[in-house]
């Protein structure tokens, strides 16, 4: 048995030089970071204070640098294929087709698994615990542990890039050609053991999140006073508990098809390919609402606060949302209506998937009439929410359209499909994430976004959007196929040079964005947020300070209304202090779910290579990792009543010094001024 498996020296990435260099690319950024850490000697305090920590705040904000990084990995394979696309009629452009093949596998795997999935939890963890009134997640150790299994899968994808290959399957990975037959190197294991180690993370993040939501709110917090973002979470977390272990058992059998010889998908030998496809879809559909639910949380947030009215609508967008999360296991088959189903078979999915519109339609109508005679305030997030509301309506039309099968049946497989699922998912999920992070960043750092930058990232990426997708309607409309390499038909480069003109303007969005956050940093101290409550909010997480303190709450709050804290603002109630405060446990920092995650990592790079004793290694590293864990009696420590009051007198001397709430120099601004703290 060779030592290093499949491993050798042809793995590294010479064979083209585009390979390479982005090989030395991912391999400088590495060594970047570890310079600027060794530069301002900070390798304690990322070490000990973060990679550590199981404080759900520090851990949310991880989550978001996850999803950040990887979103500018995943529009590099973007903007590849726009320029590819624009310059390679009748010739072969400058990317070999299998290197093609690779990118736009890895840029639909990037988006949705190491992108969007992050952006999500992090946002989640970061606000859900705050606005319930609550001093943690139900499960904090878990929550370190699904933060470096996702980091894991996200590392395989990128060390692909520089030994070995990356996937030619596609983002979907279907068989027979995902099978060892037709690919038989290394690229579709990447891909099946980052989805199969960070699914196995998104899962435990499920579950830690519902059980949060049932066991750890506040005081008079029922199910019917949670804000809508907690209320999307609540159904969100449902759906990936139940969607998530349909991946896992395709992937996992696919992977046993590949690496012991099994035969699951393989139909000539009494498989059925058509299992894995139902089983991916069967996750991949409840995923989309996964993805977007919590999006719509933050849009439902925003939407309130800047058009300083309580949200329109409460208990229909509660059950709209309800709704959503039960019709989306009814429609995963509209994903292969071509692939031999009977008529009554599409007919049944083809009028769920247009019923599942309805109820989307009931939050948009809701969030219309939230700001109509509303006095609205055009922050970046409400910048970000308008945008969304005007084109997701455009994608949820061609939806409907598509809903029909034998419209489908024209669309399938053309540039029309491309054009409708990015009309969902970026608006509909990257721009609610976006505001979110906009809306949110005070709270987890102190000081506010520059707002000039954030709404030219806006402007960047609503037009960038636009003439890069809706050129691709028209396409579809023209017959061009997906994931086309090169082509012959004249007609079809003036649309594609569009589209290219319209990733190069979302790449000035993401520029606008990392300026926003470089400029931000430097003037922090011009734009400190001194009282925790910023945006004149309406729930509990703009109670805190800003950043919260480790506990959240020195004294758990008492909810009596939906909109906590505006009631509590409104009864004048909002900054009393108790007659004494008691101490608090709070969990301590460990780099257990580091080490797993970091195992993780090694052993599904082991089982790609076939370098067996080094994944049974791992294993055994997780499984004494675990046991020490299991072991360890003496996992939190006891914050003094002494501690907790200093703390929140410097916080209270810190709200005396604070200026007037500046919306207030905002036109029509309806909000009262910030009650004076008691002392």
């Amino acid at each position: 048995m060779d030592f290093f498996g499949r491993l050798t020296i042809d793995s590294l990435p010479f064979y083209s030089a585009i390979a390479a260099s982005g090989a030395g690319v991912t391999v400088l950024g590495a060594l970047s970071v570890m310079a600027v850490i060794t530069y301002f000697g900070a390798w304690r305090l990322v070490l000990f204070d973060w990679v550590s920590s199981i404080d759900h705040k520090k851990i949310g904000i991880m989550y978001v640098m996850v999803a950040l990084v990887m979103l500018m990995r995943g529009f590099i394979d973007a903007a590849m294929m726009r320029s590819q696309q624009a310059i390679a009629y009748n010739n072969e452009g400058y990317l070999p087709p299998g290197h093609f093949d690779q990118i736009f596998s890895s840029h639909g795997t990037i988006m949705i698994f190491f992108m969007a999935m992050p952006f999500l939890s992090g946002l989640i963890n970061l606000i859900m615990p705050q606005q319930i009134g609550s001093r943690d997640v139900a499960f904090p150790f878990m929550n370190s542990i699904s933060l470096w299994l996702t980091t894991a899968g996200a590392g395989l994808v990128l060390i692909s890039l520089v030994i070995g290959k990356f996937s030619t399957a596609g983002w979907t990975g279907y068989p027979p050609y995902s099978g060892s037959q037709f690919t038989p190197g290394v690229g579709v294991d990447y891909w099946l053991w980052a989805v199969l180690i960070s699914g196995i993370g998104s899962t435990m993040s499920g579950i830690n999140f519902l059980v949060t939501i049932v066991k750890c709110r506040a005081p008079g917090m029922t199910m019917f006073r949670l804000p809508l973002f907690t209320w999307t979470v609540f159904v969100t977390s449902i759906l990936m508990i139940f969607a998530f272990p349909a991946l896992t058992v395709a992937c996992g059998a696919l992977m046993l098809d590949r690496t012991l010889g099994f035969h699951f998908f393989t139909n000539e030998a009494g498989g059925n390919m058509m299992n894995y496809i139902n089983l991916f879809w069967l996750w991949g559909h409840p995923e989309v609402y996964i993805l977007i639910l919590p999006a719509f949380g933050v849009f439902s947030e925003v939407v309130a606060v800047f058009s300083q009215k309580r949200l329109f609508g409460y208990i229909s967008l509660v059950l709209a949302t309800m709704a959503i999360g039960i019709l989306s296991f009814t429609v995963w088959l509209h994903h292969f209506f071509t692939m031999g189903s009977s008529a009554r078979v599409n007919s049944f999915f083809g009028t769920m998937t247009t019923i599942i519109a309805v109820p989307t339609g009931v939050k948009v109508f809701d969030w219309l009439l939230t700001m109509y005679r509303g006095r609205i305030i055009f922050k970046p997030p409400m910048l970000y929410t308008l945008g969304f509301l005007v084109t997701f309506v455009i994608g949820g039309l061609s939806g409907v359209l598509l809903a029909l099968p034998p419209i489908d049946y024209l669309m399938h497989n053309t540039t029309f499909l491309i054009a409708h699922f990015h009309n969902m998912i970026i608006p509909g999920v990257l721009f609610g994430y976006l505001a979110g992070y906009m809306f949110w960043f005070p709270k987890a750092f102190g000081f506010k976004l520059n707002e000039w930058w954030g709404a030219a990232s806006f402007w960047c990426w609503i037009i960038g959007f636009y003439l890069a997708f809706m050129p691709l309607y028209v396409l579809g409309l023209l017959g061009m196929p997906r994931r086309m390499e090169h082509y012959e038909i004249a007609a079809w480069q003036p649309h594609l040079i569009v589209a290219a003109i319209g990733a190069f303007i979302i790449f000035l969005g993401i520029v606008c964005l990392g300026v926003q956050l470089a400029v931000s940093i430097r003037d922090r101290n011009k734009a400190l947020d001194l009282t925790g409550d910023p945006w004149n909010g309406r729930s509990l997480e703009w109670a805190t300070s800003s950043p919260a303190a480790p506990y959240n709450f020195a004294v758990v709050p008492q909810v009596q209304s939906i909109d906590a804290w505006w009631d509590m603002k409104a009864r004048g109630v909002a900054y009393e202090r108790p007659a004494e405060y008691e101490d608090i446990s709070i969990p301590k920092n460990t780099f257990i779910g580091a080490v797993i995650g970091g195992a993780g990592f090694v052993f599904g790079f082991a089982m790609v290579w076939y370098i067996w004793w080094l994944a049974i290694l791992c294993l055994a590293v997780i499984f004494v990792a675990i046991v020490i864990r299991a072991s360890d009696d003496d996992t939190d420590y006891v914050m003094p009543a002494s501690e907790v009051k200093k703390i929140e007198d410097a916080r209270f001397a810190q709200l005396a010094k604070a200026p007037k709430n500046e919306m207030a120099d905002d036109p029509g601004f309806a909000g009262q001024p910030m009650p004076e703290p008691s002392t």
